[in-house]
Formats: C-alpha cells, structure tokens, sequence
C-alpha cells in the first residue's frame, strides 16, 4: 500500500513511446523532500537507476520502521532496466535497495568501494548478496551501461567515495552531482572535480541535475577540517571522559576524531552496531586509519583513567535506543556519565529531531557533563553545497537545461531560481515533482502526465501492508483514545444477550468516567429498543449506529473524539 502525500490526481498508462534521440527523466524521489532519493533516466526502451534510498520516518508516521519509494511506475519494466549507479553511501541514496531489488529484476549495481562496501552488509541481512550483482568502479571510470556511458567523478561530500555521474545519453549529457561540497582542504585530500565539471561545460551539456539541500545557506560551507580544529582545541580542556557522537558513515569525520584522542594520549572505545560496523569496512578499505594500540573493548574501559579515555558513540540525533541516549539515561550496562565528562555532538540538528536532540543533552548537563553540539562550537560543518558554491557548478556546467533535485520544494524553487539568475533561461530552469516525467531531446522539452508515485511503509517485517488509513488510525488513537463497545446478540430475532460493555483505553481514567461511560451504556441500550433488530440484515449498519451515538456524546460532554470499535457477536 503506498502514500501519495501531494494527492493530486495520477494518470496510470503506459508512457508513450520516445524518439530514439530523447530522454525521459522520472524522478520517483526525493524532490520535494529529503531522503527517498531515486531517479530514473529513460532512452530507447531502456532504464537506468541513479540511487535507490529510504528515508526515516517523519513524526505523524506512528510506528512506521523506514520509508521507501513507490515503484509501481515501473511494473513490468524490470527487464528494460540495464543498471542502477549509487552516487555514495548515506541510507537515502541505498537503503530502499535490499527491498526493492527484487522487483528491479536485480539489474547490475555500480558503485565506489565504500559504497558497495556499505551496501553489502545490507545485502547480507536481508540474505541476498549471491543474487545481487555489483560492479566496483572508481572515480574518472566510464561504464556502457546499455544506451548510456556513465563517467563517475569526484564529489566531496560528509561520506568517503562520493561521486557525481556523467551520463552521456543519446539526446545529450547528463550532469548529475550527487551530494556534494566544494571543501578546497578534504581530509582525504580529494576535492570536488571542479576540472572535469568545466570540461562538461565545455563539451556543452543538456541538463544539469544538482543538490538543492543547502541553497539557502549564504557564502560558502566550510571545510570539514574545521571539526577537526574544533577538536583540537576542546579535547586538552577535558579532564573526564569523552564521548563523541556522529553519524556512523562519516568516515572523515571519524578520523578526525581518532587523530584528536591520539593526539591527546586517550585510547578508543567504539561503541554502536552501525558504528563498528562502518568502521570495520572503511579500514578494511584503507580508508581510516586507527592504530591498533590506540583501541580498547569495554573490559580494557575498566582500568582506563577517565581522563585518558574517549568513546565513539552513535546517537547524534538523540535516537531513544541509541548507545549515547541509554548512556544519557544511566540506562546503559558498561558505560556512564560522571561529572566532569564531555560529550560531543559532531553532527547536525535533523529538522524532526531537535526535541529528541534536547532532550538528550538536557539529560547529560542532569549527570554533569559538559555538551558541545553545533550551536555552541564548530563541532560540525555541513557536507552539502553553499549557495556561492552552487553558483560556482552553474557557472562551469552552463547546462541547457537545469532540473534541482534533493530539497524540500522550496529548496527547489529557490535552486530554479539561482540558474536563472546565472543565466538559465525561465522555461529551461524546471521545478520538477515525483511522479513527473519530462522529456528532453534537440526539438525541446516537454512535461508527461504524472504517472503513480509515493511512499511505501515498513513497519516491522511488513513491506507497504500499513497506508495511510491505517496511520491515520494509530494518530487518532494516539491523540483520543480507544473504546470497545461489546455486544452479544440473539442471532435470529436480535435480542440483546449480553452487553453493551464498554472498555476504554487512552480515554478517561475509569474511575474518573464511571458516570459518563454509564450513560454510554444507557444511550446504546435505548437506540437498540428503538431498532427493529430483527430486520437488521447487515451487522455494519448496526455498529455505524453505536458509532454515531457514542461520538456525539463524547463530543458534547467532553469534546473528545475517540476510536470506536464496536464488536458484535452473534450467539
């Protein structure tokens, strides 16, 4: 079951057929949102994937596990898809993966070493490694991938391998950017390829696809060696423990940390399934470098001195089961807060989450710790484009066409906007939405109806069995309350056997709702005497009307709203 939050109508056929030089662009994610990102690129009867990732649930979505995008666009097209190409590892541009890749039809997945590396760890989960067939590429590397030939360049961004992609189609070049900043220091030395993006320019480019995350951002964003100086400066001023918490796949941001304790004579302790995990892949890949005298396990902890230990922790985002949160809480079994300690969050405040992230630093200044987090110290630097540094890709692209991706639609509309102003013509700078094909080629550009688009829910093992009626019940019982009104009723004249018992949860305390759950009870008896039972032929007219009683006395006497399921059972 999927959701379709813009609600507009959708016209399900066949997509028509396109000219042998034109392309089709369907965004099926993240546009108009931030994570869900997947792209698909059309050209003579083929189907290339750009990213296939997830996203977290937002707050109204009660009990949901993880977000991902609806494909049903692409029912019965597996065949024609010939490959999908990751830009980097974050969970919104490969986490959908492992549940989608069966309906793709297993197509070849290209990607970077860390890239790949992350993603099979999710392929062995969900037990389908010997299915899925990846190809490692690296940066300056041009795949044919049917119709298409994709070159993967460098793109700096808060994860390590990210690339951007030059797709050469046979309507023209394709620039996407994936993720990406414009760090003229990276901690790996690899910045942004700002030469083959001039080189693209010079080539001349059909359509420019470009992040959109940070266009409000004014100037340039900063080096992510500035965390590092950060650091720097923080940890000789600490004289309890350290724990730091960041985003498990921010290898750069990782080394830093560890150059930092070792620097300052603390040994390591990683803490975190996700976190031990990432770094076990990245140093497998020679991409982080900690050295083995430096790493302690929780037994070694105990004959630490609390000045010579830091702990790399998950939990940034003040997640409730997170290592760092049970920490918080002293509900962790190894590991707690002392006054004295410092605790580092080295990441940013997600929009949803600034609550959870509150929460959990006011419960560490409780166990005496000293908090540093982005808005009191230069603990974390974004990895996505300023807006000076977006104007600098557009002035070197110099697309023919510009589409922002990866934004909240005012992201998007604000992105539109800069290429205009760099000298994108008006109707060439286009706002596009999920669900929306367009279509390029030599003659022009033209938009396609919308064609079905969404979100699927995961909740649990359940794979889009929970839509946006079953959520909109888990709101309405989450903000009134539940009543169940049992009824036992003669099966062949009506009569009533037993009932009506009424049983509330998340309504009114029962003392409290004694008198009005009698009068409940009253009212239900006398709306039954007034119905014939007998020529009742439908149970369902029968709980519409004990609905329809109890909501207006609910509403008149306490102006409460709840769930009301009536049951009837037929003796």
């Amino acid at each position: 079951m999927t959701f379709n939050p813009l609600k507009e109508p959708i016209i399900q056929t066949s997509p028509p057929p396109l000219h042998p030089d034109a392309v089709r662009i369907l965004p099926l994610g993240g546009l108009g949102e931030i994570g869900l990102n997947m792209l698909v690129i059309e050209a003579r009867g083929q189907l290339l994937i750009v990213d296939c990732g997830l996203m977290f649930p937002e707050s109204y979505m009660l009990g949901i596990d993880l977000v991902i995008p609806d494909i049903s666009a692409l029912d019965g097209r597996s065949a024609d898809i010939c490959g999908l190409v990751l830009t980097h590892g974050h969970e919104d541009h490969i986490g959908a993966i492992p549940f989608l890749l069966e309906s793709l039809g297993f197509p070849p997945i290209y990607g970077t070493a860390l890239t790949l590396g992350l993603l099979r760890n999710k392929l062995d989960e969900h037990e389908l490694t010997t299915k899925a067939l990846c190809h490692r590429v690296a940066c300056r590397d041009r795949v044919v991938i049917g119709p298409f030939e994709v070159e993967f360049f460098r793109a700096a961004h808060s994860i390590v391998d990210g690339c951007g992609l030059a797709i050469h189609s046979p309507a023209g070049l394709i620039v996407h950017t994936g993720d990406f900043k414009l760090d003229p220091t990276p901690v790996d030395g690899q910045p942004t390829d700002l030469g083959r993006l001039a080189a693209y320019g010079e080539q001349g480019v059909l359509l420019l696809l470009a992040d959109s995350t940070n266009i409000e951002c004014q100037g340039r964003t900063l080096s992510e060696r500035t965390v590092g100086e950060a650091l720097t400066k923080i940890l000789p001023d600490c004289h309890g423990k350290v724990l730091v918490a960041t985003f498990s796949s921010n290898i750069h941001r990782i080394q830093q940390v560890v150059d930092a304790a070792v620097a300052n004579q603390r040994k390591i302790l990683i803490s975190g399934r996700s976190m031990l995990a990432n770094i076990t892949i990245a140093r497998q890949l020679g991409y982080l470098n900690i050295p083995e005298t430096a790493l302690v396990d929780l037994r070694q902890m105990r004959d630490i001195p609390r000045s010579q230990l830091l702990i790399l922790t998950t939990g940034s985002q003040g997640e409730p089961l997170s290592s760092l949160s049970r920490i918080a809480m002293d509900d962790h079994r190894q590991i707690s807060i002392e006054p004295g300690d410092t605790v580092i969050l080295s990441s940013k405040f997600i929009p949803g989450n600034e609550r959870a992230i509150t929460h959990l630093i006011n419960h560490l200044y409780r166990r005496g710790a000293q908090v540093h987090y982005e808005t009191t110290s230069e603990v974390h630097v974004s990895g996505h484009a300023s807006c000076e540094d977006l104007k600098l890709v557009h002035s070197l692209v110099r697309p023919r066409y510009f589409v922002p991706v990866h934004g909240e639609y005012r992201h998007l509309a604000k992105h539109a906007q800069l290429a205009r102003d760099m000298g994108c013509a008006t109707e060439r700078a286009i706002v596009l939405e999920n669900g929306r094909p367009l279509v390029l080629s030599a003659n022009g550009h033209h938009l396609e109806p919308r064609v079905e688009n969404g979100r699927v829910f995961i909740d649990g093992k359940g794979v889009g069995d929970v839509g946006e009626m079953e959520l909109r019940d888990r709101r309405h019982l989450a903000n009134h309350g539940l009543v169940i009104v049992f009824l036992a009723l003669n099966q062949s004249n009506g009569t009533i056997l037993a009932g009506p018992e009424i049983v509330t949860r998340g309504f009114v305390p029962e003392e409290e709702g004694g008198t009005l759950l009698d009068d409940a009870r009253q009212l239900i008896t006398a709306m039954l005497d007034e119905h014939s039972m007998a020529a009742v032929s439908d149970w369902e007219e029968l709980r519409v009307e004990v609905r329809k009683t109890l909501r207006r006395l609910f509403n008149r006497r306490i102006d409460r709203r709840p769930l009301i399921l009536p049951v009837i059972m037929e003796l």
